[in-house]
């Protein structure tokens, strides 16, 4: 087995090529966008701003406001959560001052109040019957209206009629009057579990809407280094993207893709074992239902969501203590990824050939598993000979055909394709070293006489 390099990112070949950009990096900030914009703000005909509009912040708003900020995401009144979360929002993504991100990393509770917000939404997304079952409640606890919906409305009339099944201004007799006294609530039903967060449908989206906003302040937060380690360390934040993955059927689309690309950021740094240890868990989360999770984005028909998925593993490979909980879906991972290669998309063929060279580089069962699995030397030569339009891509599947090729158990399986090797051999100058190779390890060291017998030049 090769050697892995623990600091080589899912997107990187070897430790030869710097890292490649994470995705959904704002443009500018990166060192090669930086590049990219210098040269284009020397241009005369480029526009001078290149961000857009945006509004001006102090810089040390954030180190003056934190504890407030904090506080306002744990009292669960509208309007301090829409304060807090706009403000957020704003100094997480704003990246020409990288001093306002640095302050905003020293923020102690942020994280798990964000996560809140999101875990909220995540106990009333489902229907009461369906949801779990009740906790203790803190948040909002010493307001008597937290501000979504129409709870205003409601709390400020008396009128149990209004709670009724049979609603204002339906007649009725003395006794069905009786009947449907059980179901009157009166005021104080705000103070139940369920009353505390108002589950009428325009609280419900108002609540939806602050998971959203939380989740993208959360995404833009694994984008800067110094949250890397103590995000990918932190398992409520690792467990609730997870959940939000999972249950990407029924779950806001928006949350989901930050969730997901949330833990593409830190897939370099992350440990699965952090579900079985010994870190306060809030969510049941165990390492083969985050395994299943991002098997189930990658089955997904979201082109979005099944190319950050194939990143996702790739970068998961990496880590040598990820790879049991990786093994037994090596067959359905291998078996899509090769689907996902046959796609016209260029970005899924990109994902998909990057996570296939990290696996081949870093397991042999996977070497082996890949050899045989149906279409795929087919699909990597189609994805050399079309050319894929990034160099990149096609030398690196050119690459994990090389890793193919060292194994003997693959030999006879490559041997059928030794003609397109040497037309590529001879067509292509850019990957002739690697299909050089290649042709050498089939035919110079033979395995059974019919090979023997082969040699480069069809002799």
């Amino acid at each position: 087995m090769q050697k892995r390099d623990q600091n080589k990112s899912g997107g990187s070949a070897g430790g030869a090529s710097a890292p490649s950009a994470k995705r959904g990096r704002p443009f500018g900030s990166t060192a090669g966008a930086a590049a990219a914009a210098a040269a284009a703000a020397s241009d005369s005909a480029a526009p001078s701003t290149l961000l857009g509009p945006s509004l001006q912040v102090h810089s040390s708003f954030a180190d003056q406001n934190n504890k407030r900020i904090v506080l306002a995401l744990q009292s669960g009144l509208k309007s301090e959560l829409t304060w807090a979360l706009n403000t957020l929002t704003l100094l997480s993504f704003k990246e020409r001052e990288d001093m306002r991100k640095d302050s905003l990393a020293k923020i102690p509770g942020l994280l798990d109040a964000l996560l809140q917000v999101i875990d909220d939404w995540r106990d009333i997304a489902l229907p009461k019957a369906l949801s779990k079952g009740p906790r203790v409640r803190t948040l909002g606890a010493n307001s008597s209206v937290s501000g979504f919906g129409n709870e205003y409305a409601a709390l400020g009339s008396n009128d149990t009629s209004r709670h009724s099944a049979l609603g204002p201004g339906s007649g009725g007799s003395e006794a069905s009057g009786q009947k449907n006294a059980i179901k009157v609530r009166p005021s104080e039903w705000w103070f139940d579990d369920d009353g505390l967060f108002n589950l009428d449908e325009e609280g419900r989206a108002e609540k939806q809407q602050c998971a959203v906003a939380a989740s993208n302040i959360i995404r833009n937060f694994s984008f800067m280094p110094e949250n890397e380690v103590v995000m990918a360390q932190h398992r409520h934040c690792l467990e609730t993207v997870f959940q939000c993955i999972e249950d990407h059927v029924t779950e806001d689309e928006e949350l989901v893709t930050n969730s997901l690309e949330t833990v593409v950021n830190l897939a370099p740094l992350l440990d699965l074992r952090i579900f079985s240890s010994s870190k306060p868990s809030f969510i049941k989360i165990t390492e083969k239902r985050a395994v299943e999770a991002i098997m189930g984005m990658l089955g997904s028909a979201v082109k979005a969501w099944h190319c950050a998925a194939a990143e996702l593993l790739g970068r998961l490979i990496i880590n040598p203590d990820n790879e049991p909980f990786l093994l037994p879906f090596f067959p359905q991972i291998h078996k899509r990824l090769v689907d996902l290669l046959s796609y016209p998309a260029l970005d899924a063929q990109a994902a998909a050939v990057g996570a296939l060279y990290n696996l081949a580089e870093v397991n042999m069962d996977s070497r082996l598993k890949l050899a045989s699995e149906r279409w795929a030397i087919d699909r990597l030569l189609k994805v050399i000979k079309m050319p894929h339009p990034v160099p990149e891509v096609c030398r690196k599947a050119a690459m994990i055909l090389e890793s193919l090729v060292s194994e003997p158990q693959n030999k006879a399986l490559l041997l059928a394709y030794e003609n397109a090797f040497a037309e590529i051999l001879f067509s292509e100058g850019r990957y002739s070293d690697t299909f050089a190779r290649i042709l050498y390890e089939l035919t110079s060291r033979p395995s059974n006489k019919f090979s023997a017998a082969r040699g480069i030049w069809g002799m």
